[in-house]
């Protein structure tokens, strides 16, 4: 058998891969986790496969049930909102299932930030204004950030900043973020994104906090913060640039 750890994506149903749906489709078991898994992908589960909700469960419990499922040769998938790389908490229970020699597979989903930005019709790297986007959040209510992984330390560069797990703080992320990039910057928040009942939020760091308390905003929602957000005058990426298609003939014509 494989526990099969599935990136659902960020909220509506048909942004999970095929091969996420696909190993859906085929388990006889799955674990979700209730609170952010959209309900109608469970539909495609087998007919009569047992269906754990995970929100209530703890660590040991979630386990015990990929563990059980192990010894009766059953696949388990084990669905996870947005993309199993980032804040899913998959990294503690690949480790136990090594350490049962229960064997895995990560199938990736669609991120929440790649979902917000596709809402607010931005890319997050715009040439000339910003290549770098930093993935992270605050220590509220979670395990500690590491040393140097602070807002002000990681604001320094102004890159592009996508704050998950977050907007409960946003009052105390603005302060932190406004000596390096300026009460004018853009802020945007998108909550549920992809979702029927999305809301979407833009101001600067001057105003953003004020309209997320007005909007009553309080979980499921990223922040992203940079000049990406407004940019219109911008070079074209060298990418598509006539200068690279002539530099490429003169290449191949060794120079000539």
């Amino acid at each position: 058998m494989t526990v099969y750890f599935v990136g659902a994506g960020p909220g509506a149903p048909d942004l999970i891969t095929l091969r996420g749906l696909r190993r859906l489709e085929a388990s006889p078991v799955c674990l979700y986790a209730g609170s952010l898994v959209p309900r109608e992908l469970l539909d495609a589960c087998p007919p009569g496969a047992r269906l754990v909700d995970t929100a209530e469960l703890t660590l040991d419990e979630i386990v015990a049930e990929l563990a059980a499922a192990h010894r009766d040769g059953l696949d388990v998938a084990r669905l996870h909102s947005g993309d199993p790389s980032v804040f899913s908490a998959v990294a503690e229970q690949m480790r136990r299932l090594d350490a049962l020699g229960v064997p895995y597979e990560v199938v990736p989903g669609v991120p929440a930030f790649a979902a917000a930005a596709a809402a607010l019709g931005r890319e997050l790297t715009v040439p000339g204004v910003g290549q770098t986007v930093v993935l992270t959040r605050t220590s509220a209510r979670a395990t500690p950030m590491p040393d140097g992984e602070d807002l002000a330390t990681l604001g320094a560069s102004r890159a592009t900043m996508v704050l998950h797990l977050a907007v409960q703080r946003i009052d105390a992320v603005v302060a932190e973020l406004l000596p390096s990039y300026g009460a004018d910057c853009p802020v945007a928040v998108v909550a549920r994104a992809s979702r029927p009942d999305e809301v979407i939020l833009r101001g600067t760091l001057a105003d953003i906090a004020g309209r997320v308390h007005e909007a009553g905003i309080r979980r499921t929602a990223v922040i992203v913060v940079g000049r990406v957000l407004s940019a219109t005058q911008f070079p074209d990426s060298h990418l598509y640039s006539a200068a690279r298609e002539r530099a490429a003939r003169e290449r191949a014509c060794g120079g000539s």
